[in-house]
């Protein structure tokens, strides 16, 4: 007979059953929150299309200024996926979303002032630079959770999240535009970058608290769910 404590068989059914119990509190856990900072990244990565029009008009910066600008963040993408998903497996994906999250929210405030193209030209390739290992590093975070017969749904639920905030980034940078416009002697368009960065700034710091890098180390899963 077992001693109290020590772990008793379980069949193969039951084992089963709770491996399927174990990847349902994985997804309710981690989907949600890794959709959440999706949505949060597109719409840092998009509203420079929405905040257009009054921007140039107020920078008094041509066509190809904003071209040039709004290009150049997928060289800073391009040059840094690799790198930042190397740093990923080596310091681990808490650290790493972490960083990514709160330095992409940063760089978006910081968008408010810019007044050179310079500037403009710099926190793009800077926005790029962080972003650039969010969604691959994601997609790998995802795999050390779910098995391969369940990642494609676990895959398809987390890029939902880009075609939320492209129905909502519109409207939400329109009414962020049309109601603060002038408030703190400050445009539309600079409120459009404070207001969509300061989530992305407050989910990095909730990252650190809520995220775990490996099932191994999930304190919210029972043992045998761990294992």
């Amino acid at each position: 007979h077992s001693q109290p404590g020590e772990d008793l068989p379980v069949s193969d059914a039951a084992r089963a059953e709770l491996g399927a119990h174990a990847l349902r509190k994985v997804a309710w856990r981690l989907i949600p929150f890794m959709g959440l900072m999706y949505f949060i990244a597109f719409l840092d990565r998009v509203n420079i299309g929405f905040v257009k029009l009054t921007m140039l008009d107020d920078l008094k910066w041509s066509e190809a200024v904003y071209g040039l600008g709004a290009g150049i963040f997928f060289l800073g993408y391009f040059f840094f996926e690799v790198p930042s998903n190397l740093l990923l497996q080596k310091i681990g994906a808490k650290k790493t979303i972490m960083r990514i999250t709160i330095g992409w929210g940063l760089t978006s405030i910081a968008m408010m002032f810019v007044q050179t193209p310079t500037m403009f030209y710099f926190l793009r390739f800077l926005l790029g630079v962080f972003e650039a290992g969010f969604y691959p590093g994601i997609i790998l975070y995802l795999t050390y959770w779910f098995p391969n017969d369940r990642r494609a749904k676990a895959f398809g639920l987390f890029m939902s999240a880009s075609a939320l905030a492209g129905v909502i980034g519109g409207p939400l940078a329109g009414g962020i535009m049309n109601s603060l416009n002038g408030v703190n002697g400050w445009a539309g368009w600079q409120w459009v970058f404070l207001l969509e960065g300061i989530p992305s700034v407050i989910a990095g710091i909730v990252t650190w608290f809520y995220l775990t890098d490996k099932p191994a180390d999930a304190t919210w899963l029972t043992a045998r769910e761990r294992e």
